[in-house]
């Protein structure tokens, strides 16, 4: 079977890119811009090009252009079986309680909002081309070895690495919902080729504490870890997977379980 993964440079999309090919799909990976002839079939298409925790740091337009703008230029033009965008679980944000794919999503306009609105235009892009094959995965904070060094948990492995004491900017209360780069390979196989809804939560379901991680992590590498007084409370509901869970019987990892993944090196 055909894949293409636009995007097949980042994180995600390199893993994806091997584990489709591990499985003996053929798999396409062009560049942003790259479609030798539109009249070719694309076969199952996901888009993967976006942006990761340093968006702040970058010009506001690059989120609109990794969103939206590229998407449009290449989703017009191409021929396709199927077609999945990879948005993300921050649109939820400044919601409270539990969230599915159904929640009705506050946007505020800003510099901060730029992310949200630009990845929530991508989707309603896609779904407006009316294609029941045309998807949306919104995925939550993805981790692995060889993660973005941008995102909490990567700069926090990162950090440890250089120095044995490290100061964490943001109250230790804060969580994040962590779902493992091997379940997201799985999951975005099976929703391209056969989802039966337009739109998935990608998560693990559980909200988990700068504390504990930081915990277990002290403990796998004697590092300290401390929290800045009075630093700022971020967190985010939980995000509801009782779709993706009935209809594929998903069971995601647990972060706390595959820390250790991490620092196996410095084990030997």
């Amino acid at each position: 079977m055909r894949f293409t993964i636009f995007g097949a440079s980042g994180f995600i999309g390199s893993n994806l890119a091997k584990y489709l090919s591990s499985l003996g799909h053929e798999v396409l990976t062009p560049k942003r811009l790259e479609i030798k002839d539109a009249k070719e079939n694309l076969g199952n298409v996901i888009y993967a090009i976006g942006l990761t925790g340093n968006y702040r740091q970058l010009p506001p337009h690059e989120a609109v252009e990794a969103h939206v703008t590229i998407l449009s230029k290449i989703i017009k033009q191409a021929t396709y079986d199927s077609w999945l965008y990879l948005s993300s679980t921050r649109i939820y944000q400044g919601l409270e309680g539990s969230v599915n794919e159904t929640s009705q999503i506050n946007v505020m306009p800003g510099v901060d909002g730029i992310y949200n609105i630009s990845k929530l235009l991508g989707e309603s892009l896609c779904l407006a081309l009316n294609h029941s094959k045309v998807r949306v995965v919104r995925l939550s904070n993805v981790y692995g070895v060889g993660q973005s060094q941008h995102t909490f948990l990567g700069s926090l492995i990162n950090n440890i690495n250089v120095q044995k004491n490290l100061l964490i900017e943001e109250d230790f209360k804060s969580s994040k919902d962590y779902i493992a780069i091997s379940d997201v390979v799985t999951m975005l196989e099976k929703i391209a080729i056969n989802g039966s809804e337009h739109i998935y939560n990608l998560a693990s379901g559980l909200s988990t504490t700068h504390k504990n991680i930081t915990g277990k992590i002290s403990s796998l590498t004697g590092c300290s870890v401390s929290f800045k007084i009075n630093a700022p409370h971020r967190t985010f509901p939980v995000i509801n997977i009782s779709r993706i869970k009935e209809e594929f019987k998903f069971i995601p990892r647990n972060i706390m379980d595959d820390l250790n993944d991490f620092f196996i090196d410095d084990k030997k």
